[in-house]
């Protein structure tokens, strides 16, 4: 526990609050001795016993003991793990208080920071709540002293890896199989060199990429391939930087394959497409909330046959084909030239001609390109958390009638769309939150701007 000037005595004795909101990152907010107390399992109406967790002189963190006057929104957290684990910070929250919560982190947003209202709140996005997650960063540690290693998401409070038996909100490929994989890395001879384990699942394979120190001995490749032949899991070995993974391969003599065997892909049915993928691209967390958002952003931009369509933050294709199934034409611009080439790929697989794709650094000067000539009816962006703020001048000269955002940070979509609507003349129609990662603080949000007349 962290302490600056606090005694002993009162750092660990129980105090009770009052939770009167929320931060952004699921924790109560209280006040306490003039201070704010983020208080780790509060909920906002809630008089609870706490303890503190860290002290400083502006800020005090706690975590419940007990609740002694329960919100009506409160239930019982699925998760065995949920008071220790970081994957997690919702669980307690009813999960129709989760989306007003989210909605109004949205809207108070764009209200405070954008300074703008939409005309339109739109209804949330909503799939399952349980095993939805598809891609994760598990990591993994070899404990000596208890003879164990440790499968997981980092503790909520500290740098340790939680010891997960199995994970609620992980596809159940892998989520119900935590303690068997611990198992199996305790009986390898680089169990202390395997500090990190990527996960990726399509719609009919699911993959896991083990990030190795050191290379596995000729009985650690064999156990490795039984475990993922048993379960069917497709597993990889990485033992520098993204370039070195490597397809674990089922013949003994040549324990290695290309990459290229994976077999990963997923569906989006209402435009007949299927994308082809690789462990380490990405793609959106949640395969049910991707479909309805993929079909909502094109009807969104009313796309016609004679419009042409810019897609910026493109990836592997995700929205770009989709659009080409209604555009005359799509430009797919992506930073990372290996998505761009990716996402080529899947143009052609899916018979698609009116897509093409250009590799820019959309942070950078992007002076000449020759994909910003020529002008666009529609444009969809769907930037990092950073936003693109620096594209907002760059979009508002293509003359686009209507523009779709989508955000994983409601801070820089408010920002932008502030931006476009104030400097650009845009009109802000609607906004609303998609539930892509039930249980956490996450917000994935979208907007729906018009052109200037």
């Amino acid at each position: 526990m962290k302490r600056s000037g606090k005694s002993q005595q009162k750092i660990e004795d129980p105090f009770v609050v009052h939770i009167d909101d929320l931060t952004h990152a699921g924790r109560g907010v209280a006040h306490r001795d003039g201070k704010a107390v983020f208080v780790d399992g509060g909920l906002p109406g809630e008089e609870v016993e706490c303890v503190y967790t860290v002290c400083r002189s502006r800020l005090d963190e706690a975590q419940v003991t007990r609740v002694l006057e329960s919100s009506p929104e409160r239930v019982e957290p699925r998760c065995r793990h949920f008071a220790i684990c970081g994957g997690c910070s919702l669980q307690h929250l009813a999960s129709e208080a989760q989306l007003v919560l989210k909605q109004g982190w949205l809207l108070s947003s764009l209200l405070h920071i954008g300074k703008v209202q939409p005309e339109q709140v739109l209804p949330p996005m909503t799939g399952p709540l349980w095993a939805y997650r598809r891609r994760a960063r598990l990591g993994v540690k070899w404990v000596a002293k208890k003879g164990r290693v440790l499968v997981g998401f980092r503790e909520r409070s500290g740098a340790f890896i939680a010891d997960l038996q199995r994970c609620e909100v992980l596809d159940e490929r892998v989520g119900g199989l935590l303690e068997e994989l611990a198992r199996l890395i305790e009986t390898l001879s680089i169990r202390d060199r395997l500090p990190q384990i990527e996960v990726a699942g399509g719609d009919e394979r699911m993959s896991l990429n083990l990030r190795v120190l050191t290379p596995p001995n000729d009985a650690d490749l064999a156990a490795l391939r039984a475990f993922g032949q048993r379960h069917g899991l497709v597993l990889y070995l990485q033992p520098g930087g993204p370039d070195s993974v490597q397809l674990l391969g089922a013949d003994p003599e040549a324990p290695l394959a290309s990459a290229e065997q994976s077999g990963l892909s997923y569906r989006l049915p209402a435009f007949d497409l299927e994308l082809e993928f690789q462990p380490w691209h990405f793609i959106q967390i949640n395969a049910v909330i991707n479909r309805q958002l993929v079909e909502r952003v094109c009807d969104f931009l009313q796309i016609g046959p004679e419009d042409r369509v810019l897609d910026l933050f493109c990836g592997l294709g995700n929205f770009t084909l989709a659009l080409a199934r209604r555009a005359r034409q799509v430009v797919g611009v992506e930073g990372d030239a290996s998505l761009v080439d990716w996402a080529g790929r899947n143009a052609a697989r899916n018979g698609i001609g009116n897509a093409v794709f250009h590799a820019a650094d959309l942070t950078g000067n992007l002076d000449g390109e020759s994909w910003l000539q020529g002008g666009y009816d529609r444009v969809l962006l769907d930037p990092p958390r950073s936003g693109a703020l620096e594209m907002m001048p760059r979009i508002a000269a293509l003359g686009a009638r209507r523009l779709v955002y989508v955000s994983c940070h409601p801070a820089t979509l408010a920002r932008d769309v502030g931006e476009l609507v104030h400097r650009f003349g845009y009109r802000l129609e609607s906004a609303g939150v998609m539930d892509m990662f039930p249980h956490t603080a996450h917000v994935e949000s979208m907007a729906v701007l018009r052109g200037p007349a």
